[in-house]
């Protein structure tokens, strides 16, 4: 795998600029998104606005920004769902936005949402140009924007905030900068429960550093004649501004800002873990039973095997049956793709953690579209790939999915479904 410090010759245009054609991008294309939903709910007479801040998740959001935990629904069949299965950062910020602004709660987390989204869409540039170039960067934000459940960004839901908190925690890693790895992880923890994924790039990032620190006779922590490499460039994302330069030859990281960086990295996620396990008296374990309450768990992916499987009961269900076979095995290749050309640990390790946990959970099936938002890593094989193509060929390309992904996100945001 690639080197995790990996630095080249600061560039002259500042990081804001570097980034502007794709977050200009980005707003364009969820601007078209918004635009879309807006017409097709008028047209059914419901409210855009109600859908993306007053449906689903962001209801149970909003009632813990305004009430606090402690609520829950007992249902017929016995199933209990518990506000304390959704992380607090998100409601934290509402509630601050809440007492500050002249905002109602669901405007709130609807406002966070469209700024953590940009903050979103200007780490995953920052990382992939870390890695590939301006180029890949400015169209792994673009396929980011475009995916089919792009319309999750601009909701109410933490995606966005987790994808930003978790993408510049990469970042940091990438660059080295170990405690702004931790805080950030460790917010990205408070977020969601796939934080977790966060937290295992950075330890695997820490530990191979104290690995290579202890095997390198340099007194920097690198072999004598060793360099760190280079970013991968590919030839078009040189034409279009990538930063140039030689490589420079970082020092190692010094010992405690790794390990003060391993060391606030699982703390949002254990510590709201501990305080549910608390709260319900049921001890480390309890937050596993919150989850359990929403028939919500990690069962290596049978339940969903069992729920494709069921698909092709019928001709109709054949269909979606093979659609969903399809999107599985495009995710499992693009992850294949990512390790063959050699991506950076973190991010490969980051990537499959957020995969497994998405696809081998044991509910909300057609949830899984979204749960998988967070892993852009799998976007920089095809990032690449339109970096390299012809300009006017990439863009048409970009431009056609951006329409079929706002009509998608449009009909979809109409179903009865949770998405």
């Amino acid at each position: 795998m690639t080197d995790l410090v990996t630095r080249v010759a600061p560039p002259r245009a500042p990081a804001l600029r570097r980034a502007a054609p794709a977050l200009l991008g980005y707003v364009a294309v969820r601007a078209l998104g918004l635009v879309v939903l807006a017409v097709w709910t008028a047209a059914r007479g419901k409210s855009a606005y109600t859908l993306l801040t007053a449906r689903w998740d962001a209801l149970w959001y909003t009632r813990v920004a305004e009430l606090g935990y402690g609520y829950e629904v007992r249902l017929p069949n016995g199933d209990v769902h518990s506000n304390l299965a959704f992380f607090p950062l998100l409601p934290w910020l509402e509630r601050l936005l809440h007492a500050v602004m002249p905002l109602s709660y669901a405007g709130a987390g609807f406002a966070v949402s469209l700024v953590a989204s940009l903050a979103a869409a200007w780490g995953i540039f920052a990382v992939a140009e870390r890695v590939y170039g301006r180029g890949t960067a400015v169209y792994a934000v673009l396929l980011w924007a475009v995916l089919p459940v792009g319309i999750v960004q601009s909701m109410a839901y933490s995606e966005s905030l987790f994808t930003a908190l978790a993408a510049w925690s990469l970042y940091a890693v990438l660059t080295g900068r170990w405690p702004a790895a931790g805080a950030l992880a460790a917010l990205a923890g408070l977020t969601r429960p796939v934080g977790i994924a966060v937290v295992a790039a950075v330890w695997v990032a820490g530990i191979i550093s104290f690995v290579r620190r202890r095997s390198s006779p340099d007194p920097h922590g690198a072999r004598a004649g060793e360099h760190a490499p280079a970013p991968a460039r590919d030839a078009r994302a040189e034409r279009v501004g990538a930063p140039g330069g030689a490589p420079d030859t970082p020092r190692a990281p010094g010992v405690l800002p790794v390990a003060l960086g391993m060391f606030l990295a699982p703390l949002g996620a254990a510590g709201y873990v501990l305080w549910v396990g608390r709260r319900t008296g049921k001890g480390p374990l309890g937050y596993l039973d919150v989850q359990a309450g929403w028939r919500n768990g990690f069962d290596g992916g049978a339940a969903f095997a069992r729920f494709v499987a069921d698909r092709f009961q019928s001709v109709p269900g054949a269909f979606a049956g093979a659609a969903i076979v399809a999107g599985v095995a495009l995710v499992l290749w693009l992850y294949a793709v990512c390790v063959r050309q050699r991506q950076p640990l973190p991010l490969l390790v980051y990537a499959g953690v957020v995969t497994a946990l998405a696809l081998c959970a044991s509910s909300y099936f057609g949830s899984k579209p979204r749960l998988l938002l967070p892993a852009f890593p799998l976007l920089l094989p095809l990032a690449r790939a339109l970096a390299r193509a012809r300009t006017s060929r990439s863009v048409l390309v970009v431009a056609g999915v951006a329409v079929l992904s706002a009509a998608y996100g449009a009909f979809w945001l109409n179903g009865t479904g949770p998405p």
